[in-house]
């Protein structure tokens, strides 16, 4: 993963020029000190894809890589004892603390020398327990903005297995006019026993979504009850997708992965083309 980190653009300041239209333009703003930065999700999974899957799936590598990788502001720990109570603990702490609401170590005194007077004392939480059982929010010490009309998707990272002591829940965040923490909520499944998270291992996938392809414009859409409805166009296509590979003697693996691969470069895939100065990754 570390081969991605020289695609991150890094500004002194927020790039104010309007974004290209089709474009997410997704910022981060990193408020954590030293916290590790946003990545670019691995077609392989953070290398834990099977050989052959990377190889010849098309559709997995291609969900493993749609989005940004997250990552814990700090190596932690969380303890829950199944009713209401949650403990936690972080890297370098030589004690358990109970769980309402934490603040980052050290951050809301960092928050307080450098934001403006007005804002002192408005450190966002690192961690916050919710009155429902075994439910807490974790920061990720960033937050972010994207073009109009986009917003993002907060969910597990796509592909890549994760400690079975948590279940994420997703969310759509409109990030384009909701300018705040970007946060996950977890529950956790696992009691009495330590759920580590590690801030090396990510922890959060984000995915842009435009807006025009969620909320309304899902309540369209049509169904071809039976397979005695099928067309011409349906049937041609069966004929390519489904009888042609399995009477050829001599079929390659991952023909899919290929054409999608060589329509890809002709189209000029976003990451092959060099972003203009200033412009976020």
């Amino acid at each position: 993963m570390e081969a991605e980190m020289d695609l991150v653009t890094t500004l002194d300041e927020p790039d104010r020029r309007a974004p290209s239209p089709d474009s997410p333009g997704v910022t981060f703003f990193r408020l954590v000190p030293g916290c590790r930065l946003p990545q670019r999700a691995d077609r392989s999974a953070a290398g834990t894809m099977p050989t052959r899957a990377f190889r010849y799936c098309e559709a997995l590598t291609s969900a493993s890589a749609f989005g940004w990788y997250l990552f814990p502001p700090i190596g932690f720990s969380l303890m829950w004892d199944g009713g209401s109570d949650v403990l936690w603990t972080y890297q370098g702490a030589d004690a358990w603390f109970p769980l309402k609401v934490a603040q980052f170590p050290n951050f809301a005194d960092h928050f307080d020398r450098v934001a403006p007077p007005e804002f002192k004392g408005f450190s966002p939480p690192f961690l916050a327990a919710f009155k429902e059982p075994g439910v807490v929010q974790i920061w990720s010490g960033l937050f972010a903005r994207t073009a109009p009309d986009w917003s993002l998707l907060v969910r597990a990272p796509a592909n890549l297995a994760h400690s079975q002591g948590y279940d994420h829940y997703e969310g759509i965040v409109e990030t384009d006019r909701w300018f705040g923490p970007l946060f996950t909520n977890v529950r956790l499944t696992r009691t009495n026993a330590p759920v580590e998270f590690d801030a090396e291992f990510p922890f959060v996938q984000v995915q842009p979504v435009h807006r025009s392809v969620y909320g309304d414009a899902l309540e369209a859409f049509q169904l071809v009850p039976g397979l005695d409805r099928f067309g011409s166009r349906e049937w041609d296509d069966f004929r390519t997708t489904v009888v042609l590979p399995n009477v050829d003697p001599h079929r390659q693996r991952g023909q899919y992965a290929a054409t999608v691969r060589r329509q890809r470069k002709r189209r000029g895939s976003p990451r092959s083309q060099s972003s203009r100065p200033g412009d976020p990754a």
